[in-house]
């Protein structure tokens, strides 16, 4: 099933989501709201916003708050996007210029400090304090993720274990907190906003590892640079297995590849084919799958309601994705 067909059952509520979205970044500024602008023409999946939606729809429906969460979410999302081009220098999102591309670092990282705070005024405005503590405890874990990767790039001494606690932090978090936040906006109890945190944390980890094996695919990534991962020598699951699987002189020239010769086309693809050939990409995919049938036998246990399909098909999307 594709996007479109998922995101059926709540397209009136996404609307009134962009509309709210559009509203809550305007400003007397006129450059802000030129790049504004540029950011809400190039929106991408969209799929945070569906996960918080979708999470409210399980409970006792969607409401006014329920559409500031994902305002807030998307805020945020949008945020550390604007941040990670500019820390990553990277030139390109979505298949288009990134804001950095065109406006520069300075302007790219003020964009991303006013979207911030836009998205906690809105929280603020409108007393959502716990919407507001659950989104700001993912900025936290993802600022944390962030810097634990830079870290550890540095010295690529990444084990097994080390990369999934950057992963929950840096990616999961987030879609960790839509489910929480869309679940909180109805006044649903503590205990079942934290077990739908806890099916998000699970959602996140496995769409990160669907990232990482993308990034070797090439047949899968479209518009992403083939490796862009190692380049940034970013240590992925894949490449992590191919490591613990290889003898001593092997290691060295990974991670030589990986810390020298990045950039290197011959080594890189020869890389990539060591990945495939040891088994690193089955060994991912079987990673991602235990994580996403744990968050549906988890998503079994939540009402009976429509949305659970709809929230089962989400996450089956995650994982099926082409790019």
């Amino acid at each position: 099933m594709n996007l479109k067909e998922i995101k059926a059952p709540v397209d009136e509520h996404m609307k009134a989501f962009e509309s709210l979205f559009r509203d809550s970044m305007k400003s007397s500024i006129p450059l802000l709201n030129t790049i504004t602008r540029f950011i809400v023409k190039r929106k991408g999946k969209q799929m945070r916003p569906l996960f918080v939606f979708f999470s409210a729809e399980l409970f006792s429906g969607i409401n006014q708050r329920t559409y500031r969460a994902a305002t807030l979410i998307e805020m945020l999302h949008t945020a550390t996007l604007i941040h990670d081009d500019v820390v990553d220098d990277s030139n390109e999102r979505r298949g288009f210029f990134s804001l950095n591309a065109i406006w520069k670092n300075k302007i790219s990282v003020l964009v991303g400090d006013f979207l911030l705070s836009r998205g906690l005024l809105l929280s603020l405005e409108n007393d959502d304090f716990d919407l507001l503590k659950i989104v700001s405890h993912s900025v936290r874990e993802m600022s944390e993720g962030e810097l634990l990767q830079i870290e550890k790039a540095r010295t690529l001494d990444i084990k097994e274990s080390v990369y999934f606690d950057i992963i929950r932090k840096k990616t999961a978090s987030l879609i960790a907190s839509c489910l929480a936040s869309g679940t909180a906006s109805t006044g649903a109890s503590a205990g079942e906003i934290e077990e739908m945190r806890r099916i998000g944390e699970k959602i996140g980890i496995a769409f990160q590892i669907k990232d990482d094996i993308l990034d070797f695919d090439t047949s899968c990534a479209k518009g992403k640079p083939t490796a862009v991962d190692i380049k940034e020598r970013k240590m992925t699951l894949p490449l992590i297995y191919l490591l613990n699987n290889s003898t001593y002189m092997e290691k060295r020239k990974i991670i030589n590849i990986v810390k020298n010769h990045n950039t290197d086309r011959e080594k890189v693809a020869w890389l990539i084919q060591q990945v495939s050939e040891k088994g690193g990409i089955d060994y991912a995919v079987q990673k991602m799958t235990q994580y996403r049938n744990e968050a549906l036998e988890m998503l079994q246990k939540m009402p009976d309601k429509p949305a659970k399909e709809s929230l089962r098909q989400l996450i089956d999307f995650t994982i099926e994705r082409k790019s």
